[in-house]
């Protein structure tokens, strides 16, 4: 299971580079772009090598690859970006794999989602990958409401055909909250922009080209505070002579409660909602 990059086609590891001049075989979401990639870094699959496993063909794939491995085949997969699986196809096959008795060796490298968490300023400690939410606007709302009172942070990814009414959606759904909008990550023209719920429509309708690439959108989680409020009066208290993160920790040792429920609401109160 091989990691390559999400853009910037250095992004990719020493040990993803040996692994794929060494294998037999590689299996990939899209060969075209594989091949591209390869090329790169000066490497070439051997003739016949190069085979295509989507999600159309995963299942059949899957029966290929197998058979391979009882050969004594070695087989690299990878997706077109990122890390395999990880909303792309290779579950279905790892799982076949893993039955079929063969060992799966996981390469790590880029990823989308911890890119983008990285950079955003929200809590990391605990977090949701969702992936993907659902195209139509009815299914979409129905699974953001079963989310609405998670205290961890909330991470999605978008197409930018449906970014502006996934945005909409979960202002419309959460109410008002922090987002980092994070597009083209390691490319060009990559942004990674912060804000409030209520003004990312603005803001991507602001300039076309914040619409264009491939997002990550994290949202902070809902803030949770003791039915006392005790949690928020010592926080306003505290906001109001200290820095936030000092304010934060100070908090937390007080109450008891959980420290990045007090940092959403930190954010909340300095956001003025």
């Amino acid at each position: 299971m091989v990691a390559t990059p999400i853009g910037n086609a250095r992004d990719i590891t020493l040990r993803a580079l040996d692994v794929l001049a060494g294998v037999d075989l590689i299996a990939a979401e899209d060969t075209r772009n594989t091949a591209h990639l390869l090329r790169l870094h000066g490497l070439s699959a051997k003739p016949g090598a190069l085979v295509a496993l989507h999600e159309h063909n995963e299942r059949q794939g899957a029966e290929r690859i197998i058979d391979a491995l009882a050969a004594g085949t070695s087989v690299a997969l990878v997706s077109d970006a990122g890390t395999p699986t990880i909303s792309d196809p290779g579950g279905l096959l790892v799982r076949s794999v893993r039955e079929a008795g063969y060992r799966v060796i996981p390469v790590p490298g880029a990823n989308a989602m911890l890119a983008a968490l990285s950079a955003a300023g929200l809590p990391a400690q605990q977090f949701l990958f969702y992936g993907f939410l659902p195209a139509k606007e009815t299914a979409r709302r129905r699974e953001l409401e079963a989310l609405q009172s998670l205290p961890y942070t909330l991470v999605f990814y978008e197409a930018p055909h449906r970014v502006l009414e996934c945005v909409a959606d979960l202002f419309g759904t959460l109410g008002e909250r922090e987002i980092t909008i994070a597009r083209e990550l390691t490319k060009l023209f990559e942004t990674i922009h912060t804000g409030r719920l209520s003004e990312a429509v603005a803001w991507l309708n602001g300039d076309a080209n914040r619409q264009r690439g491939e997002f990550v959108l994290l949202v902070a989680g809902a803030a949770m505070v003791a039915e006392s409020g005790e949690g928020e009066r010592v926080l306003r208290a505290l906001l109001a002579e200290l820095p936030l993160k000092q304010a934060v920790a100070l908090t937390a040792r007080i109450t008891g409660e959980k420290r990045n429920a007090i940092y959403q609401l930190a954010l909340t109160i300095k956001n003025g909602a």
